[in-house]
């Protein structure tokens, strides 16, 4: 793991005082959900909370003015993506589980309950609260969340309407900012945010779960989304989902079966329509495949967190084996770090940028919390 850490400090910038974490080289910018994804592993995992909290710093600014309606005064972009805001929590969420709740409620109490306010009182231009406690995005037009890639300025992927990460993202950000207000004995505040998270997580269950024991991806008015996409591993492994245990180990089943490799989760099942997992040839090709079946490391961690929840220590060995063929990878492409993606057909090639934060930021992130967890 020394060679992750390593790789860790490399994504941090600096510039006029600001702190900045790097999406990616060689061309990437910092891009705020990718912020809010890797800032935990990059820093927290290492033992660096006071890059965590500089960071932070920035990105607040960079919050605060998007809630303000203010251009951006630090160079942070893509702030607009619908489910950002809803990672920023979660960003948060990992400071409390590292250092204390006790401390992420002094320190980011405030913000927390700012987003959560934002988002319920409708002024997000992309976030709609509906009446079931459920929010609604509009993505047909343009890709709002992490599978991003378009061609002829059109989403490949069109996630649009109920989108199965953004709520569950929703109802752990609802309850979190209740755990937080309860620390802070403000208690009937705390029960109106439990209250709203209660009918979302109703709904949630009501328009996600399936028949077949899955997460729908999305659902925009009669279209339903059946195809089997890890973003339901995101929903079900945070630490506030309105799904069961038994429900869980349905989902973690069913992702183990037809989206783990050895190098992390697919990004569609090869059972599902449109698989193209061999990320190569032009734009127009590679955009095509690259959320269609391609390997995304980052999305490991939120399936070994979930193992963790299911089957506490009695799934180190599988978990230690889930390393195994990254480690290979530090190799090649960029010595002692991760690429961004891999071919979803073995033998898995690695493709993209030549070192990722959120691949780098997972696999540390995670594999502390196994270390936590089997007192290693």
């Amino acid at each position: 793991m020394q060679c992750l850490i390593n790789a860790a400090h490399q994504f941090h910038y600096e510039k006029e005082g600001e702190h900045y974490i790097i999406a990616g080289y060689p061309w990437f910018k910092t891009r705020a959900r990718d912020t809010f994804i890797a800032l935990p592993g990059l820093t927290l995992s290492c033992g660096e909370v006071p890059y965590y909290e500089q960071a932070m710093i920035t990105a607040e600014k960079a919050i605060n003015d998007f809630i303000d309606g203010k251009p951006i005064s630090v160079q942070i972009y893509e702030m607009e993506h619908p489910d950002v805001l809803l990672w920023a929590v979660w960003c948060v969420q990992q400071y409390a589980k590292f250092v204390s709740t006790e401390a992420a409620t002094k320190k980011y109490s405030k913000l927390v309950n700012r987003i959560v306010e934002f988002i319920k009182q409708g002024k997000h231009p992309n976030l709609f609260l509906h009446d079931n406690g459920l929010l609604y995005t509009n993505g047909r037009d343009k890709a709002v969340t992490w599978m991003n890639s378009s061609i002829g300025g059109k989403p490949v992927v069109p996630r649009s309407g109920y989108i199965v990460e953004i709520n569950g993202l929703w109802y752990n950000a609802l309850m979190f900012n209740a755990e937080m207000f309860d620390l802070q004995n403000r208690h009937n505040e705390a029960a109106e945010y439990t209250t709203l998270a209660e009918k979302a997580g109703i709904a949630f269950k009501d328009t996600f779960l399936n028949e077949h024991g899955y997460l729908l991806d999305y659902i925009d008015g009669n279209y339903i989304s059946w195809s089997v996409r890890p973003n339901m591993l995101i929903a079900a492994s945070l630490h506030y989902t309105p799904l069961t245990k038994p429900e869980k180990k349905r989902i973690f089943d069913i992702c183990t079966k037809e989206l783990l490799t050895r190098k992390g989760i697919r990004s569609l099942s090869p059972k599902s329509g449109g698989y193209n997992p061999i990320y190569e040839g032009g734009q127009m090709q590679r955009d095509a495949a690259y959320h269609q079946g391609t390997v995304w490391p980052w999305l490991s961690g939120f399936y070994l967190e979930l193992c963790m929840r299911i089957y506490g220590k009695t799934a180190f060995s599988f978990m230690d084996r889930i390393f195994v063929g990254l480690e290979e990878e530090m190799n090649f492409h960029a010595i002692g770090t991760l690429p961004e993606l891999f071919d979803g057909n073995p033998p898995f090639h690695g493709r993209g940028a030549l070192s990722f934060a959120t691949n780098v930021s997972e696999v540390l992130r995670i594999y502390t919390l196994m270390n936590k967890l089997y007192n290693l």
